[in-house]
Parts: structure tokens; C-alpha cells; sequence
């Protein structure tokens, strides 16, 4: 089994609050981060898809194809947009690290081959960050 690891970068503004929550019991939840004007990160992205080298062409999946459907798929919809409004695959859900690395899962499932997607990896900061194998914890 080899493993293949493509990196992106995107900035990107949030706010961490439910609506239905008071400020209060967002701030006791959220702290800073639900500040009502929000605030923003430079996130790194990493996916890497998994699965055995093809004999014919010695590669398990075309970098430049990986390259392609990440920006189109993810990249175009969250870079220099709100979190909590912009991108329609995060509609409707709190854009904490953990359900941005969802989301970005499911854009990019079904736009790869079947079984080759491993794991999405999203750096919020230099020093947080959430691994997310999808909805089987990659078994």
C-alpha cells in the first residue's frame, strides 16, 4: 500500500457560534474565537489517498489530477471566504476545525475514485490540528 500526501493552503474568517446559544453560552463554549465579527486563520490542507502503484503507469493516482479536484472542490469554495456562510458544503454547521475537515472530506469523496481517499489532515495553526478518515475511521 502506498500512501500520497498533497498539500494546499487557503486563508479563510470564522465565527465559532451556534445561533440558537446565547453570546454568553457561546463564549463559555467558543471563548475568543466567538467573537461576533470573527476572525480568520491561515489553514493548510493536506489529503492524502492511499492504494497500490499501478504497474502500467507507476503511480497510484496523478498528482496533478489530486491538484486539480482539490482546488476546484475545496480550495475555490473556502479561500478568502466566511466559513460560516460562503461554502455551501459547510451550510448549517458550527466551522470548527473538526467540521471543516468533514466537509472537505465528503467534497473530496465523491470526487475521487472509489476507496483511494485516506485521510484529510487540517492545520488551523502551525500547532492544531485534526486528522479526519472518514465516516469509518478509515477501516
Amino acid at each position: 500500500m502506498i500512501f500520497i500526501t498533497r498539500q494546499a493552503e487557503f486563508s479563510a474568517a470564522h465565527t465559532l457560534a451556534k445561533p440558537e446559544w446565547s453570546e454568553e453560552e457561546n463564549r463559555r463554549v467558543y471563548g475568543d474565537c466567538a467573537h461576533p465579527s470573527g476572525h480568520g486563520h491561515n489553514y493548510t490542507l493536506e489529503v492524502t489517498v492511499a492504494g497500490p502503484v499501478n504497474p502500467e503507469t507507476g503511480m497510484l493516482f496523478d498528482l496533478k489530477e489530486l491538484k486539480k479536484i482539490m482546488q476546484e472542490r475545496v480550495i475555490d469554495q473556502v479561500d478568502h471566504k466566511n466559513l460560516n456562510c460562503d461554502p455551501a458544503f459547510l451550510e448549517g454547521i458550527v466551522p470548527t476545525a473538526e467540521n471543516v475537515a468533514v466537509g472537505i472530506y465528503g467534497q473530496l469523496h465523491e470526487a475521487l475514485p472509489p476507496g483511494i481517499l485516506h485521510r484529510v489532515r487540517l492545520y488551523e495553526s502551525p500547532r492544531n490540528y485534526v486528522d479526519y478518515y472518514g465516516p469509518n475511521g478509515g477501516k
